[in-house]
């Protein structure tokens, strides 16, 4: 097992094994016809990015377009719900791109013309202010992540059961000087896929960024996990973003009430 800055953990593979397993090994070498296989495979997991208005391919180039001095990114349905209610609805928003994703886990359909929901992640900008919006990394830019895991996940001596949940936890990486709106997350703690990736990108370029991680008990879409992440609004990095905050709450309640509706069998 390797780990590293932000603690998620990579199986690292192992050398031991018994003459048997090595004879198995050797009867299971590759073929041309299964190289073949797996590269098409491996073309195939290709992470693409699209530019909404053209579906053509999003390249480097296409991205320096659009310089940004804050890159904020929602993961989880409670963290998109969040951003979506409290800071793309104030201000007009703009999608410029999406990525198409495949592999066993998660599926796109094979096509370019991606509607909202079957893209795997979306880009917006905001058209009065563009330099807030995911790019390229630049020595002016700051990174903002937003998600949650379950409340069991969090290593304390005290009782999980005993805990305010939900509650936020900060991790930042070195560069970033601004305060955190919450306490920082506290060792033997980790962070686990994409946060700890960004973060980790960041540590080694020395972007500024920091991770806003909600420990909650419910992590299906939940109003009181949403309403979690509203110390947020206080930061440097979205303060200013968000112009009516009980419009934004009525807003995010309607978001509730339709999930609760299409989410229910009998109706």
């Amino acid at each position: 097992m390797a780990a590293t800055f932000f603690g998620e953990v990579v199986k690292a593979p192992c050398r031991a094994g018994t003459e048997d397993e090595e004879e198995e090994e050797e009867g299971r070498r590759e073929t041309p016809e299964d190289r073949e296989v797996r590269q098409q495979l491996a073309r195939k997991r290709e992470v693409r990015l699209l530019r909404r208005q053209t579906k053509t391919s999003l390249e480097v180039s296409l991205l320096e377009k659009y310089p940004c001095s804050k890159f904020i990114i929602a993961i989880g349905n409670n963290a998109v719900a969040f951003l979506s209610s409290f800071v793309m609805n104030s201000g007009v928003w703009e999608e410029v791109g999406c990525a198409k994703l495949w592999n066993e886990w998660c599926r796109t359909a094979d096509t370019t013309h991606l509607s909202s929901t079957e893209a795997f992640c979306g880009f917006y900008h905001l058209k009065s202010n563009p330099s807030v919006f995911g790019s390229c990394p630049r020595k002016n830019m700051q990174i903002t992540i937003l998600t949650c895991r379950h409340v069991t996940d969090y290593k304390t001596l005290e009782s999980t059961g005993s805990l305010p949940s939900p509650f936020l936890k900060a991790l930042k990486t070195q560069n970033f000087k601004d305060p955190a709106c919450c306490p920082l997350l506290e060792q033997p703690n980790i962070v686990h896929d994409l946060p700890a990736a960004v973060l980790s990108y960041c540590q080694v370029w020395k972007i500024p960024a920091i991770l806003y991680l909600c420990y909650t008990d419910v992590m299906k879409l939940d109003l009181i996990t949403v309403e979690a992440f509203k110390p947020i609004l206080s930061t440097r990095s979205l303060k200013g973003l968000v112009k009516n905050i009980p419009q934004s709450t009525e807003i995010l309640k309607k978001l509730m009430t339709t999930n609760e509706i299409q989410s229910n069998i009998y109706t």
